[in-house]
């Protein structure tokens, strides 16, 4: 008889946050239980460049198909809950959470509730250029009280270009750090009073420090929500 629930990863997107998911959440797990205790946890990753290639030419609905097929694998091998390792694939959640009968823990509610629970209310959002530029993330941010502000359209595409071309091919340089602290500088200018990492790559490039105001650091948060879940 399991004593925990069991965690069900849809990852891959890129494989660099999928294992910074899987060690925080076996670091949470063996925080909370002691000893030898790791997360009882299913990992189903996908191809990275066969999701990029379907975001770049808008086909979000096969998208979501492919995610669901892999949600729907998850929870036959017996997950009980369900995360989503990535924060732009979460605009085909409704998909994903309409193929199976166990919970999906969506990233962005996770994200407003540790927001509020700061008394945080502007945020900054750094992301990839879709999760920037689409509506669906701000749009659920706003049904929690919450404003969003995103980055000029030249700092949109840098933030794009050092997730895509450097932070999920494993590169991590002070240069694209720098360029990056300039770009929550001018967030925090225009009245952001947090900062969204809302890409589950931006936490191998910034840290708290590199921030004049509270980052959501939104895969270790997702992560915690999965370790408190499966505990529960």
């Amino acid at each position: 008889m399991r004593s925990t629930k069991r965690i069900g990863l849809i990852g891959g997107m890129s494989w660099e946050s999928t294992a910074l998911y899987y060690q925080l959440i076996n670091q949470g797990v063996a925080e909370r239980l002691g000893g030898l205790h790791s997360a009882d946890c299913l990992l189903a990753s996908v191809d990275f460049a066969t999701v990029a290639e379907l975001q770049a030419e808008d086909r979000w609905d096969e998208a979501g198909d492919l995610l669901a097929e892999k949600a729907r694998t998850l929870e036959a091998a017996g997950a009980d809950l369900l995360l989503l390792c990535t924060n732009t694939m979460h605009k085909v959640a409704p998909a994903i959470e309409a193929a199976v009968g166990i919970p999906l823990l969506h990233i962005i509610d996770i994200t407003a509730d540790a927001a509020r629970s700061q008394g945080l209310r502007r945020l900054g959002l750094l992301a990839t250029g879709f999760t920037m530029g689409q509506p669906f993330y701000r749009d659920r941010i706003g049904t929690h009280g919450l404003e969003t502000i995103i980055p000029d359209s030249d700092d949109r595409e840098l933030v794009h270009r050092i997730i895509y071309d450097e932070l999920c091919r494993g590169m991590v340089t002070d240069d694209s750090r720098q360029r990056m602290r300039a770009v929550i500088d001018d967030l925090v200018a225009r009245g952001a009073d947090g900062v969204i990492l809302g890409c589950t790559e931006i936490e191998l490039l910034i840290k708290p420090g590199d921030s004049p105001v509270p980052v959501l650091a939104t895969t270790a948060l997702h992560a915690a929500a999965a370790v408190d879940a499966a505990l529960s």
